[in-house]
């Protein structure tokens, strides 16, 4: 099951997905500029969804390309879902 993310605001670097109780968002963060600050690069975190619990950042954080913050996110998934 490959997560399907979409920009919840135009003007932002910031994608959700969510799915089976999961919510997945990649955000984009620079040390300068608009938008996140931090490392540069692509941060993917995970939380459940309907626990009101804080996010849990993907193993790998920041991402070079937003590809790999999806693949990781992706991964993630499947190892939740094994879980169950």
């Amino acid at each position: 099951m490959l997560l399907q993310f979409h920009r919840p605001v135009e003007n932002m670097e910031i994608w959700i997905a969510n799915t089976d109780g999961f919510s997945f968002v990649i955000s984009y963060e620079s040390p300068a500029g608009p938008g996140f600050h931090g490392r540069a690069g692509y941060i993917a975190s995970w939380r459940t969804a309907f626990e009101g619990r804080g996010a849990i950042r993907i193993t790998g954080s920041p991402f070079k390309t937003f590809d790999e913050a999806k693949a990781a996110c992706d991964a993630m998934l499947t190892l939740l879902m094994s879980e169950d």
